[in-house]
């Protein structure tokens, strides 16, 4: 922004009288908009005004101008348990877009500030609303909701949902959260987005993508551990169904979760309510139980109600950086989605592991009353079609 160019060339009082002078022009609500604008903060511009209107001693008059690295230091540096706090607090109630790197929260600035004070940490708003902007986060408008009339137990249901994942956390047991990828056709198509190239050194693909020319369809199926930010996908080559879902977390537990977690006698699953983790799916049940009486684990279930994927944690903190690593890259080949999937990284440490399922899953298997009857299965109080246990039916674990 050129106006924030001009401010950079200025020293700290020119900067203020500056600002101070345009929030005068801008008449009511000048102010706020310079805040906005320069970045500056509203004490600082009403400084300049006062300066400007003879009511301050301009710093000119003293004979001194600030010191680079003068004044007060940030509040962060010195009490860090700020910025702890406002993670969590955001974290809790963040919505958005999964697949952009922008996020929005329902809280207000007033009621977060009221939150810190009550944990002995008073703050202003003005340097939260700095501390959001350094965390990625943005101020948003209304907008519409595609997804229809929310679910009368919604609101319910998210708390329900976070208020287990902490019980879990705090005893140190695994807390996934699970759901699948957007399928991608495999071979030299056009990938949407674009990478920095030298000119020209953009690849060739495919104008048609008739799935005739495709390798196969990639079918990623996430296992996102939530305590330690890792986790693990699962590439399907055949179909989506409730047995493919569960044996990614089966592979997942095999290879992370029993090496991480060698004392846990609990899992808790965190997943949407439709797809082949359904809520109403008899065969993802049936699957799970069978899971639980491999590992003598408790299996947990608690689903978001329909129409609210995008605050499933996996989709803002894992499919949404695979999404932004492998933009403009056609995917030619499994391998080539296997190795992008396990080179997408972020700042906060994220890292994910990708396999190849080469087993083939049939659709349209049946599971019979009988069957569900003979399942150990416990629906909870709280929305029993959305939270449920399975125990496992020998008493004993095992950790296969």
């Amino acid at each position: 922004m050129l106006f924030r160019k001009v401010l950079g060339t200025l020293n700290e009082a020119q900067r203020r009288w500056l600002v101070g002078r345009e929030a005068l022009r801008g008449g009511r609500g000048g102010i706020q908009r310079m805040v906005e604008t320069s970045g500056l903060s509203k004490p600082t511009i009403l400084k300049g005004i006062r300066e400007l209107r003879g009511k301050g001693k301009l710093a000119a008059e003293e004979g001194r101008v600030r010191k680079p690295g003068g004044g007060r230091k940030p509040v962060e540096e010195h009490d860090p348990e700020i910025t702890r706090l406002l993670e969590q607090v955001m974290e809790e109630s963040t919505v958005g877009d999964p697949m952009s790197p922008l996020k929005w929260n329902s809280k207000s600035t007033y009621q977060i500030q009221e939150y810190l004070a009550t944990q002995g940490h008073p703050v202003s708003e003005d340097t939260i609303q700095r501390r959001l902007r350094d965390m990625d986060y943005s101020l948003q408008a209304n907008r519409k909701d595609k997804e229809g009339e929310s679910h009368a137990d919604r609101d319910r249901q998210f708390r329900y949902i976070s208020e287990t994942a902490k019980r879990f956390l705090r005893a140190r047991e695994p807390v996934i959260s699970v759901d699948t990828k957007k399928k991608e056709r495999v071979g030299n198509f056009k990938n949407s987005g674009r990478k920095w190239r030298k000119k020209g050194g953009a690849p060739k693909v495919n104008i048609h993508d008739f799935p005739s020319l495709a390798e196969g369809t990639a079918i990623p199926y996430g296992t996102y551990d939530v305590r330690r930010n890792e986790g693990m996908v699962n590439v399907g080559m055949t179909h989506d169904t409730a047995e493919f879902a569960v044996e990614s977390i089966r592979r997942w537990w095999r290879r992370f979760g029993i090496r991480h977690y060698p004392e846990a006698r609990r899992l808790f699953i965190c997943a949407d309510s439709g797809g082949s983790n359904a809520a109403r799916n008899r065969a993802w049940k049936y699957y799970l139980q069978q899971f639980s009486d491999e590992t003598g684990l408790e299996i947990v279930v608690g689903h978001y109600p329909p129409g609210t994927s995008k605050w499933n944690k996996i989709e803002h903190r894992m499919f949404s950086f695979i999404s932004m690593n492998w933009k403009g890259e056609p995917l030619v080949s499994f391998e080539t989605v296997v190795n992008m999937i396990c080179a997408t990284k972020t700042k906060q440490g994220l890292r994910i592991k990708a396999l190849l399922d080469h087993s083939v899953y049939e659709t349209g298997v049946k599971i019979s009353d009988e069957q569900m009857k003979e399942l150990n299965l416990q629906p909870h109080r709280q929305n029993p079609e959305w939270n449920y246990s399975l125990l496992p039916r020998n008493g004993r674990s095992t950790h296969s």
